[in-house]
């Protein structure tokens, strides 16, 4: 990432901004609150669910973005793969919608997701929860805002009392050697990393196969709101690699990275039960 990289994403990011709210408007109109969504579903040859919804918001974006960037290359889940990518500067990294499931079932906790990679460095991040009326961005260097106010990720220095989300497998071994507080399931990835970004939470664990696209957007937010995203050795997460999937994952605010890192730590070194 270069010093020139900055005018170019502070230019970018209403014009990004405002492609997610129309894109998370296309949404909400095949959303139901509490029920089963309204849009067609179908299964995508892993086993993993799709909707129309997340199809038209992939198209919608991809149109909108590209004609702002147009030397950018494109990774997208709704997006067959082009190995253009990996010899482009700029890449759009874009979940239409991360938490499909959560969209499906009438769970708030989904969102749209852009970012804006330069050598393969998120540089703009815009994370957009339309039925949490909740929009999170971010430029590098510029800090995190939510909704346009400033946000920071929680200060405590401790692991007792931390409110911790992730998988309940993960959770429950944890515990075993350090106490915490447990939250309820966040199923958008994005929406547990932004979330630890303005301190509603305090830090969260992510098991191994996220993406490229449900990453990138909410690790700047929360990278510019004062918390760190890290491979499970503490070691920095990269992206736009030939394969875009990442192992275990921890996030949480700067002041908590050591302290988690050191119970994971604990936890490696512990027999497992049978």
């Amino acid at each position: 990432m270069s010093a020139s990289t900055l005018p170019i994403a502070a230019d970018l990011l209403k014009a990004a901004s405002e492609s997610c709210l129309e894109a998370g408007s296309l949404a909400l109109d095949l959303f139901r609150p509490g029920e089963q969504t309204a849009a067609r579903t179908w299964a995508k040859s892993g086993g993993s669910p799709v909707t129309e919804a997340d199809i038209g918001v992939d198209t919608f974006l991809r149109v909108r973005l590209s004609a702002l960037l147009p030397e950018a290359a494109w990774l997208s889940e709704e997006t067959v793969d082009d190995a253009l990518r990996l010899t482009r500067r700029f890449v759009w990294v874009v979940d239409p919608i991360d938490g499909t499931r959560a969209y499906m079932s009438g769970s708030p906790d989904w969102a749209v997701c852009v970012a804006l990679l330069d050598e393969g460095v998120p540089i703009l991040g815009v994370v957009h929860a339309p039925a949490c009326a909740a929009t999170y961005t971010a430029i590098a260097g510029s800090g995190a805002k939510r909704n346009g106010e400033a946000i920071r990720a929680s200060s405590g220095r401790t692991l007792a009392g931390a409110r911790i989300a992730g998988p309940k497998p993960m959770l429950d071994a944890l515990a075993r050697v350090q106490p915490f507080e447990a939250v309820g399931k966040i199923p958008s990835l994005a929406l547990r990393l932004t979330r630890i970004a303005d301190g509603t939470i305090d830090a969260g664990l992510i098991s191994p196969d996220a993406r490229d696209w449900d990453l990138a957007a909410a690790d700047l937010v929360l990278r510019e709101a004062g918390g760190r995203l890290s491979g499970g050795d503490g070691g920095p997460v990269t992206y736009n690699r030939p394969v875009p999937v990442h192992g275990m994952l921890v996030a949480s605010s700067d002041a908590l990275a050591a302290p988690l890192l050191n119970a994971l730590e604990q936890l490696r070194g512990q027999p497992q039960p049978s």
